[in-house]
């Protein structure tokens, strides 16, 4: 598939899942199997008490990470999500700013915007708004935010560079970025790499995790360094769950 065919499969299918529900891997056999959001998250790093701290609907378990527990985000500042899917991190990051903060969400799925807007207002969230748009090319202000997180959403996007340079772009200096997300230990098999349900699943647009980190740091971040590591469900060989943090320089 060439870039244009892969956001539009993208967004095909996580239009679905806002619409219904489903986490990213629904069918048996999968990439991460059929377990509930709550599991799903409880397993990558979340609390009971951040899982009940958002609207319910907001988590739908797509994370491969939690970049809310190490982000150290303060009142008042302002946070960029980038995928932000229906909101959950978002809404963890809105609790954690406050009312004199700011959290935006950017995601370039109609369903996904429509639903996290929505749990905003179930939730009465007045510090948070949600944007469509795509990682490559931010709807958001250069030097506007103070920190930028996402989780397993970067693996998704063809130009792995360009989104970091956006990154970069709208973070003030000395601005923070946190992301989890999945990289390949070792190539996958190409009945894997090729697979649509794969790629849907975070799998197949994985990169190397030299090649991720060498992105990060040629759109000019500073201190790139990985906080966390894990290995990834069943595809423990080849795929790797991080947290990396890294710093836009002064």
């Amino acid at each position: 598939m060439n870039d244009s065919e892969i956001k539009v499969l993208v967004k095909e299918s996580y239009g679905k899942i806002a619409r219904t529900e489903g986490s990213c891997c629904p069918t048996k056999g999968s990439c991460c199997g059929t377990l509930p959001p709550e599991e799903i998250s409880k397993n990558i790093g979340y609390s009971e008490e951040e899982m009940n701290a958002v609207p319910q609907g907001a988590n739908l378990g797509l994370g491969c990470g939690n970049p809310i527990a190490l982000a150290s985000i303060k009142e008042g500042e302002t946070v960029l999500d980038l995928g932000s899917g229906a909101g959950f991190d978002s809404f963890l990051a809105a609790n954690r700013v406050g009312p004199t903060g700011k959290v935006i969400g950017v995601d370039m799925t109609p369903e996904m915007i429509n639903r996290a807007r929505e749990n905003a207002a179930i939730g009465g969230y007045s510090n948070v708004q949600f944007l469509p748009g795509e990682l490559e090319d931010l709807p958001v202000e250069d030097n506007s935010v103070d920190i930028v997180i996402s989780n397993c959403v970067i693996n998704l996007v063809p130009d792995k560079k360009k989104a970091f340079m956006e990154a970069f772009r709208v973070l003030k200096p000395g601005g923070r970025l946190m992301v989890s997300d999945l990289v390949l230990r070792q190539e996958l098999p190409l009945r894997i790499k090729n697979s649509i349900e794969g790629y849907i699943g975070c799998i197949s647009g994985a990169v190397m995790k030299d090649a991720y980190l060498d992105a990060i740091r040629s759109a000019g971040f500073d201190e790139v360094a990985v906080i966390e590591e894990s290995a990834f469900n069943r595809f423990a060989d080849s795929v790797s769950s991080i947290k990396v943090r890294a710093i836009k320089p002064l």
